[in-house]
């Protein structure tokens, strides 16, 4: 399973499995009580949500380039779908950044 899939790529299952593990999110029910109610067993439910969870397209932005700014002085800043704001400064250490990236993937 690849982290990053393109978005043409997504097959409709895969569509109402992240629906249906997004609507179970947002609601106050245990898994088990919305799996009964949308019909689905729990053990698909829990194997989708193994394999959906990194397989969410990655979206961009679009950046405008100033060339009076170097390279070097530039961070980057990620923006997640909770709304949080991560930036990265210039060298930043790549097993930190690879470990801070693992923990935002396990709390999505």
């Amino acid at each position: 399973m690849g982290w990053m899939k393109a978005i043409d790529g997504v097959s409709s299952r895969e569509k109402r499995w992240a629906e249906l593990i997004r609507q179970q999110g947002q609601s106050n029910v245990t898994v088990s009580a919305f799996c009964r109610e949308q019909g689905v067993s729990d053990q698909s439910f829990y194997g989708w949500r193994k394999r959906l969870s990194g397989s969410e397209p990655v979206r961009f932005a679009l950046v405008e380039a100033n060339a009076a700014v170097t390279r070097d002085s530039l961070a980057v800043e990620l923006i997640l779908a909770s709304g949080e704001r991560l930036r990265i400064a210039p060298g930043a250490d790549a097993a930190t950044l690879r470990t801070v990236l693992n923990v935002l993937r396990e709390r999505a």
